[in-house]
């Protein structure tokens, strides 16, 4: 059981890296833009009810995090 919680906070940690990174690119970058389009109509029967970006800010309240945190720290170009 404690294998199966280290992989969904791993996923979560991603979900919440990647994030940061899209919300670090310059205005007009396609992921940007994509993150920011909203459907025009209602989501057919069956359909998830949470949207992607609704599901980061649950998991950035789950985390105690603020839109913005950690979001100016660079480490110079290197990978962790």
């Amino acid at each position: 059981m404690s294998a199966l919680r280290s992989v969904l906070d791993d996923i979560k940690t991603k979900q919440l890296q990647w994030h940061g990174h899209v919300q670090r690119m310059e205005e007009g970058r396609l992921p940007k833009e994509v993150m920011k389009w909203n459907p025009p109509r209602r989501r057919k029967r069956g359909r998830p009810k949470l949207t992607w970006a609704e599901g980061i800010r649950g998991l950035m309240v789950e985390k105690g995090l603020m839109e913005g945190d950690g979001m100016t720290e660079t480490n110079g170009g290197k990978k962790r």
